[in-house]
Order: C-alpha cells, then structure tokens, then sequence
C-alpha cells in the first residue's frame, strides 16, 4: 500500500490525490475480520506502519486518510502527519487544499417504476484554479435489493429507501447532465431534476449506512476504490434534507389494500375469489416487508423478483394459489399503476414482464413433494407458510413420523400427532431422539432446535450447512453449535463472530 503511495507524490490535482487514497483504503472495504472490526485490524494498523516507516509516500498517504478515512483512521492519521512535518518529512504539493471541497447543484435521474436512480452532485475546490477540478459524483442507488421493513425502537435509525450499488467521478459535467436531459426527454420511462444537496444528502446517507450494513452486499467490483471518496463528499453536503420516507403499511391498511383491489374492475375477471384473497395478501406483504414499504410499486424487476425468487423461496402455496398468482399479479399490476399515475408504457412492460416470468414460475416453484417430505410432515413443519424455513426445521426435528415407545412412559406415542411448533410435543420428539439423555442435554438440544426453528440468528442455519458440506455428522453439527450458543448465546455479535469462526474450521479426518 505505501508503495502504491508514491503515486501520491507525482499528482498536482487533490481531486486525483483523494481518489487514489480512496482506492487504497477501498482494497479491504467489505471484507470481514475474524477478530474485530476490519477498519481497526487493516486501517489503523495501516496508518500506524505509515508513522513507522515515515517517508514523503507515507505522509502522502497519511495527508488523504486524514481527509477520507474513518473519524478513528483520521484522527490517528492527522496526529501523525504532523508529527512526521514537525521531523522535516516534505508533504504533497496538494496537502493544503485535499477535501477542500464545496458543494454546487445536486440532481436525479430516475425510472419512473422507482426501481433505481442516479444521484448527481457537483463539487468543486475555492479558490484560484478550483475550476478544472470541478467534478461530479454520481452514485446510482438500487431499491429493488429486498429490505425489511417493521417496526422501530424509538431512536432506532428509519428503514432505508435504497442501496448504493455503484459510484464513479466524472470531469465532463456538461456532457453529462445535457446526456440526461435528452433521455428523460425521448424515454417516456425516465424523469430527470434538479434536487436540494440537503435532500441529496439525506438520501445518500441513509443509503450508504444501508449498503455497509448489508453483509455481501451485491456493488459493483470497482465500487469500494470509491466507497471513501463517496463517504467523505456525502458529509460535504449540507445537512436538514430528509430523504424519501418508505410508506411503512400496518396490518389494517394492508387489508384495506386488499379489500379494495378485489372489489375493483381489474380484479373482476379473477375466477378464484379465495386463492386470489391469499395471492394479494402475499403481493401486500411482500411490497410492505421487502421493498421498503411500496406495496403499491409496480416494476418489470419488482415482479420477476417477486414470482421466480420470493415466492419458490419463501411462501408455501397450494395448488389453487399456483396457479392463480400470476393471474392476480397482472390485475394488481393494472390496478396499482392506475392508482400510482405510472404511464401506459410502464404498464404494458411490466404486464410482458408478468407473463413472460409466468413460464418459468411452474418451474422455479418447487411443490413441497418434491422435497422427499410427504405434504402432511411439511404443514407441520410450516404453520407459518415460510418455505425458506423447511430446510433447517427438517434438519432439527427429522423424526415426526410412526410410533414409538419413550423411556419412562407407558405405551407408545403417535408422532404424527405432535405439533413441532409447540414446546411441549417439541420436547417429547427430543427426547425420542435422544433415550437415557440428562435434563441438561435435553434443554441445550430444546435450545437449538428453538433457534433453528426461528432462524436466530441466520447465520446458525449457514453454519450447519458449512458444516454438513465438509463431512460433519448431523448429531455432531448439533454439538458444535450448542458449544458455541452455550458460550456467546447471550450476546448476537459474540455468538455471530462464533458461528464465522466455526465455518472456517479444518473438515474432521
């Protein structure tokens, strides 16, 4: 990295100076450490080696992380960088105007669905000379990547309303926006403004946070070489905007949606009252839950995400509602697009979309039989309708079939008549499962196959998956988790940091 820092020494431009710093700090952004936050592990370990080694690269280097690190990275790298001027270290010709940066005029370029949009915002440094390094920051942010939104804690930060995927700089300003005001100007499908920074800014933010949060997050490969660049022009922006607010529906406003649209013109022709009730519900509950808050959005993207990685994956359907759903999506389409104003054009792509994604629906949605569970086990399994789950209930109570006798109990017990859901029948399948077991075994084996059923955390789920991948035996991935809940159960981040050190480790023999 400091060698990659004698670049530093030949640039005149802060703007190309912060842009390899941002290129350097990005080579470890999105990465994981397994002990500790990695900006602590590789950042700061990064400025103090700087401070050791103390050449002109080094100050350089340490001259632009104390514009675009983070508030710890700065702080450190700002005390050592005069430290090395007070030693006589010569610093870069752009030391005194790097992150001198003020915003002008901000814009957006959107899809009239509200699927993406690329945020525009113009800077440039004061002073003699600032107008050749006026540049723009475009930043495009995705609001098709499924969210969850719920209810808040007070204080607790709002849902966001989108993802930063990408981000690059651009010197031709003018080329750009007048490239956006002709699209928006021949494409009926785009809208192009000008917007507040404070707003800009608003938006963004909540946007980044999202994006950091969101483990694997799916940006383009180049995106961390500006994720810093990107960080420190966001807080360049004035504060007081507010960015969109997702429109959060509760349960009584979801069924008002419902009632509405079936006893509108466009549901009329829905053959199948009952199973089209449930379809709504689920085209409600998916907009509401995992598109921040949009029931009403409608998109091309929106609905093949919808029918052919939502549903396969997350709702248990009956054979009524299989076929009715895609019929009930289209009527949904036409009816939210009327309520929404979105133009006829929209409207048309997204019904093409709906049944060209039809066609692969029979085949992406897997009947539940399919699994090797006969449909009565996978009702137990499933009270709640949540496919996703019928993998890791499976795997903690495997045995809900037939007849057996159980250790200090008279005559035998039907399992098929046990609800796994249910705590007590629960613990009568364990103890089946494990005859002569202590009182101590059983509650940690209660305790696991609790957390499994739930899905508390994720990553346990992920874990025995790893686990069973490299050679463990099933009662042995049990084992190893329950050591590992038994340890850190009682703190989320300590117990998933365990997990992520259980998958690293060697398969047995």
């Amino acid at each position: 990295m400091l060698r990659h820092a004698r670049e530093l020494l030949a640039v005149r431009s802060p703007l190309d100076a912060e842009l390899i710093v941002s290129e350097i700090l990005g080579s470890w952004w999105g990465q994981r450490a397994l002990d500790g936050d990695v900006e602590e592990v590789v950042g700061e370990a990064l400025v103090a080696h700087a401070a050791r080694v103390g050449s002109p690269a080094a100050l350089a280097l340490l001259t632009g992380i104390t514009c675009l690190g983070t508030r710890g990275q700065a702080a450190r790298a700002e005390r050592t960088a005069l430290e090395l001027m007070d030693r006589g270290v010569a610093g870069p010709i752009w030391a005194d105007r790097v992150g001198m940066v003020e915003a002008r005029e901000c814009y957006v370029s959107r899809d009239v669905y509200g699927d993406q949009e690329s945020v525009i915002c113009v800077f440039e440094y004061p002073g003699d000379g600032g107008a050749s390094d006026r540049h723009a920051l475009v930043v495009l942010v995705d609001r098709t990547r499924p969210g969850v939104v719920g209810p808040r804690m007070p204080g607790e930060r709002p849902p966001a309303c989108g993802s930063v995927r990408d981000a690059w700089v651009s010197s031709r300003i003018d080329r750009l926006l007048d490239h956006c005001r002709r699209e928006a100007a021949v494409n009926p499908l785009m809208r192009f403004e000008e917007i507040e920074p404070r707003d800009a800014r608003a938006l963004l933010q909540r946007c980044l946070d999202h994006t950091n949060e969101e483990p694997d997050a799916p940006v383009d490969e180049n995106f961390g070489s500006y994720h810093a660049f990107v960080r420190h022009r966001v807080r360049a922006l004035p504060t007081g905007g507010r960015a969109p607010q997702p429109a959060v529906h509760g349960a009584d406003r979801r069924a008002d949606l419902a009632v509405r649209f079936l006893a509108s013109d466009e549901a009329a022709e829905l053959s199948d009252t009952a199973a089209a009730s449930r379809c709504v519900d689920r085209i409600i509950d998916y907009g509401c839950t995992h598109d921040f808050g949009r029931p009403l959005r409608v998109s091309p993207v929106k609905c093949e995400m919808f029918l052919l990685d939502w549903l396969p994956r997350k709702v248990l359907l009956s054979q009524a509602e299989q076929e009715a759903v895609p019929h009930v999506l289209a009527a949904w389409t036409r009816w939210a697009g009327r309520r929404t104003g979105l133009p006829d054009e929209a409207v048309r792509a997204t019904l093409d979309a709906v049944w060209d994604a039809t066609v692969k629906f029979a085949d992406a949605y897997r009947d539940p039989s399919s699994f090797g569970l006969d449909r009565e086990i996978v009702d137990r399994l499933l009270p709640d309708g949540d496919l996703e789950a019928l993998p890791r209930r499976a795997f903690a109570l495997p045995f809900l079939s037939g007849r057996h006798r159980v250790s200090g109990r008279h005559g035998t017990i039907d399992l098929s008549v046990l609800d796994p859901s249910d705590p007590a029948d629960r613990r009568v399948l364990l103890e089946l499962e494990h005859p002569g077991a202590t009182e101590e075994h059983l509650r940690a084996h209660e305790r696991i196959a609790d957390r499994l059923w739930r899905g508390d955390p994720p990553q346990l789920w992920e874990t025995a998956q790893a686990l069973l991948d490299v050679g463990y035996e099933r009662h042995e991935v049990l084992h190893r988790l329950i050591a590992v809940l038994d340890r850190n159960g009682h703190d989320p981040r300590a117990l998933r940091a365990g997990l992520r050190v259980l998958r690293h480790e060697p398969p047995p023999g």
